[in-house]
């Protein structure tokens, strides 16, 4: 498992957030295309039948799959990077990184201007702390930890 330290999480935040934002559209998108052709199923439904131009359908299931495909492939870039996508509704993603002898998750939500949070493995997102100067210190990457 690749890890990351607060200094190179927070560099490689805007790339990050540009992926998922990008993988977002493309769920919201294909999302939307699935509530229109479920629309045309129940109007077929009520109306016991319907005249439908299944060039039409088939076009908007293709572009559904592209959609959905898209955001597949831009998850499994910021995977590749070594970044953890944890809710992609809500744009929560996590960066391993080291804190002594344990592996721990640097937390962040997308509308946060920054890195702010860690929490362990077992305690996920409810489990959140406040990246502290302990924290910083015990990971190495405080000001006061960088060679002269």
């Amino acid at each position: 498992m690749k890890t990351f330290t607060l200094d190179e999480a927070q560099s490689l935040l805007p790339v990050v957030e540009g992926l998922l934002n990008r993988a977002i559209e493309s769920k919201e998108a294909a999302e939307g295309v699935d509530a229109e052709l479920s629309a045309l199923s129940r109007r077929i439904h009520l109306m016991g039948g319907l005249y439908v131009n299944l060039g039409d359908v088939a076009t908007q299931k293709l572009e559904m799959e592209q959609h959905i495909k898209r955001a597949r492939e831009i998850l499994s870039e910021i995977d590749e990077i070594g970044v953890q996508v944890k809710d992609l509704e809500t744009g929560l993603i996590d960066f391993p990184c080291r804190m002594d002898d344990e592996i721990v998750l640097l937390c962040w939500k997308s509308g946060e201007s920054a890195i702010e949070h860690w929490h362990t493995l077992e305690s996920g997102f409810k489990g959140r702390q406040p990246i502290d100067e302990r924290f910083r210190r015990r990971t190495g990457f405080g000001p006061s930890t960088r060679p002269n």
